[in-house]
C-alpha cells in the first residue's frame, strides 16, 4: 500500500525525532506530526517549530489533559487497577487518549496512515495497535521499529546528527523518560541493571525521603461516586486536583516505584515511577470502599481490580469488555461517596481516617460491648453449619485410622 499522508505520534525525543525524517525519506509522503498535551509541562515547549523543521507539514498540539483525567485516570481509580500489585499504570493508561485524537487527527486530515514510535520489543506497540485496529481498521499503521535497521541507541544518534536533527537527551544520559499528568517513567540505558539504584538526580516530581519534611502532612480528600473532587474542603476541578496533590505528595516522597514487570510480549522490564497523585488517590480510593461497599461486592470488586489492570497495560482499552467492566465498576460507585484523611510523611501514605453518609459501618454491632444488633449466641449455629464440612471429613477420615 502507498502512503501518501501520515499522522506521526510526535514527543520531539529521540525515537519520533529521528522517525519522522524516516518517514519522509522511506515513504516519500507527507507528515503530520501531533503531539498530546496530557501534562508533560515544559517538554511541549518549541514542538511545533522543531517538527516543521524537521519536516512535518503540519504540527498538532492538542490539550487532552481534561479527558485524560476525567475519562481515563479517574476511571482506573474507581476500578483500584494496579498491575502487578505495584505499577499505577501511568505509561498504560495514556496510550488510548492519545491514539483516540491521532485516528481522529488522521480523519480529518484525510491521511491514510498512522505512525508510532514504540519498539518492537514493549507494549506500547500494542497499546497503540490496538487503538488503531479498534478505531480505524482501514488505516495503515506504520511500525518504524519493526520495518528500518536503526536497530541500536548509538545508530539514531548517528542518524539524527547526519540529519542535523537536534536532540533532548545524549549518549551520557541514555534512560528514556515518558512523562503525563499522572506519572513519569524512567527506564533503558542505565536503567536496565536491575542491581543499580536511580540516581537521585534522575527524580523530578518527588523529592527523596531523606529531604521531605520531618513533619507529617495532614490532608483530607473528599470522594463523590468514586471520583475525588476536593482536597482539604475545597471543590476542585480534576486537573487543578491532580496537580495540586502531585505537589503535595512529591514534597513529601510519596510515589517513587522501582520494579521489574512482565511485559505482554513475554519479556521482563524494569522501570522507575513517579506516580505522588496516583499513589494517593489510589489508597484513599480503597479506604473509602472499606466502609461504604458492601461486602460480597467489595471483594469480587477486588478480584475485578486485577482484571481491569491487565486490560488497561495489555492495550484493550477500547473493546466491548472494557465498556462492559466500566458499566459495572460505575454501578458501584454510586455510593462511595465521603472523605478520606490521610497522613504524608516521608515517603509513607498512612490513611488515619475515613468518613461518609453512606457508611456501612455500625459502632454497634462493631463494639465487643454488649449490642442490640448481634447477639454473640447466635454465632454458635452459624459456625455448627460453617464448619460441617470440615468437621465431616475429619470423621471420616478418623475411621480409616
Amino acid at each position: 500500500m502507498k502512503v501518501k499522508k501520515v499522522v506521526l505520534a510526535y514527543s520531539g525525543g529521540l525515537d519520533t525525532s529521528i522517525i519522522l525524517k524516516w518517514l519522509k525519506e522511506t515513504y516519500k509522503c507527507e507528515v503530520i506530526a501531533y503531539a498530546a498535551n496530557i501534562g508533560q509541562e515544559e517538554e511541549l515547549d518549541g514542538l511545533e517549530a522543531k517538527a516543521k523543521k524537521t519536516g512535518a507539514s503540519k504540527c498538532y498540539i492538542d490539550d487532552l489533559t481534561e479527558d485524560f483525567v476525567k475519562n481515563y485516570i479517574f476511571q482506573a481509580i474507581k476500578a483500584n487497577a494496579i498491575y502487578e500489585d505495584r505499577y499505577l499504570l501511568g505509561t498504560s493508561i495514556a496510550r488510548p487518549v492519545i491514539a483516540k485524537r491521532q485516528v481522529e487527527i488522521a480523519r480529518l486530515e484525510g491521511a491514510d496512515a498512522v505512525c508510532h514510535g514504540a519498539t518492537g520489543k514493549g507494549n506500547d506497540q500494542v497499546r497503540f495497535e490496538m487503538a488503531f485496529k479498534g478505531l480505524a481498521p482501514d488505516l495503515k499503521i506504520i511500525a518504524p521499529w519493526r520495518e528500518w535497521e536503526l536497530d541500536s541507541r548509538s545508530k539514531l544518534f548517528d542518524y539524527a546528527e547526519k540529519h542535523g536533527i537536534p536532540l533532548p537527551i545524549t549518549k551520557d544520559k541514555p534512560y528514556s523518560m515518558d512523562r503525563n499528568i499522572l506519572h513519569i517513567s524512567y527506564e533503558g540505558g542505565i536503567l536496565e541493571d536491575p542491581n543499580r539504584e536511580p540516581d537521585e538526580s534522575m527524580f523530578i516530581l518527588t523529592k527523596s525521603p531523606e529531604k521531605a519534611p520531618d513533619k507529617a502532612t495532614y490532608i483530607e480528600i473528599e470522594f463523590k461516586k468514586g471520583e475525588p473532587v476536593a482536597i482539604d474542603g475545597k471543590k476542585m476541578k480534576p486537573v487543578a486536583l491532580m496537580k495540586k496533590l502531585n505537589k503535595i505528595a512529591g514534597e513529601n516522597g510519596i510515589g517513587r516505584v522501582d520494579i521489574v514487570e512482565n511485559r505482554l510480549v513475554g519479556i521482563k522490564s524494569r522501570g522507575v515511577y513517579e506516580t505522588p497523585a496516583g499513589t494517593v488517590l489510589m489508597a484513599a480510593h480503597r479506604d473509602l470502599e472499606s466502609i461504604t461497599l458492601d461486602r460480597d461486592t467489595q471483594h469480587f470488586k477486588d478480584n475485578l481490580a486485577n482484571e481491569y489492570a491487565s486490560l488497561i497495560y495489555n492495550g484493550l482499552w477500547f473493546t466491548r469488555k472494557r465498556e462492559a467492566l466500566d458499566a459495572l465498576i460505575n454501578k458501584t460507585q454510586e455510593l462511595v461517596n465521603g472523605t478520606v484523611r490521610i497522613k504524608l510523611y516521608k515517603g509513607n501514605c498512612m490513611i488515619v481516617g475515613r468518613k461518609s453518609d453512606d457508611s456501612l459501618y455500625s459502632a454497634d454491632i462493631a463494639t465487643f460491648d454488649a449490642s442490640t444488633l448481634y447477639d454473640q449466641k447466635d454465632a454458635t449455629g452459624f459456625l455448627n453449619l460453617y464448619g460441617l464440612p470440615i468437621k465431616v471429613e475429619a470423621m471420616m477420615r478418623n475411621r480409616k485410622k
